[in-house]
């Protein structure tokens, strides 16, 4: 990282949240529909990219499918009826925000207030898991291109006012949008 280069790069990331969740025993037949959509389910404490969908997986039988921004309701529309007899589907693009946060301060800088070890050895790409920062529930995600946090959207003006006070020593960048 140069002096000129901030260490911390903060981004929106737009995007829709289903939760495909699997009805008992049924986690297998899930995975395998998920698949025939192109998108293979992480295991827990991992996350998986297919195309421009992430998955994440941070409760057992369960997973966070972001997408690419679509008419409300069409996602979890369809993911619900693939899923028929075997899981559910529910839409939780309204319930949560997604940020997108890059740069080499960014785990120097969260681990201020996250429980987890962030440090690349421990929390490595593909890894995701669910913690308590500024005493507010995230969701994480170790990407290629950088850290994703997804946070509870009535606690996401407060979490992102955090993150902008807690970057300045390490230099700030905010963007409207985050790239993929």
């Amino acid at each position: 990282m140069s002096a000129d280069e901030p260490g911390v790069r903060l981004g929106a990331w737009p995007r829709e949240v289903i939760e495909l969740a699997a009805f008992r025993n049924r986690a297998d037949e899930v995975g395998r529909i998920a698949a025939g959509h192109g998108l293979a389910l992480p295991a827990l404490g991992a996350s998986a990219a297919g195309g421009e969908r992430l998955a994440l997986c941070v409760r057992p039988a369960r997973w966070l499918v972001l997408s690419p921004p679509a008419p409300p309701g069409s996602e979890a529309a369809r993911w619900q009826g693939a899923l028929a007899g075997v899981g559910a589907a529910v839409d939780l693009s309204g319930a949560l925000t997604a940020f997108q946060l890059a740069g080499g301060a960014v785990r120097t800088m969260l681990v201020r207030a996250c429980r987890l070890d962030l440090s690349e050895r421990a929390f490595p790409r593909g890894c995701a898991a669910a913690t308590i920062m500024v005493q507010l529930p995230v969701t994480l995600a170790a990407l290629d291109s950088g850290l994703l946090l997804l946070t509870p959207a009535t606690t996401a003006r407060h979490l992102r006012e955090w993150l902008v006070e807690t970057s300045g020593p390490f230099g700030l960048e905010c963007g409207e949008e985050a790239s993929t």
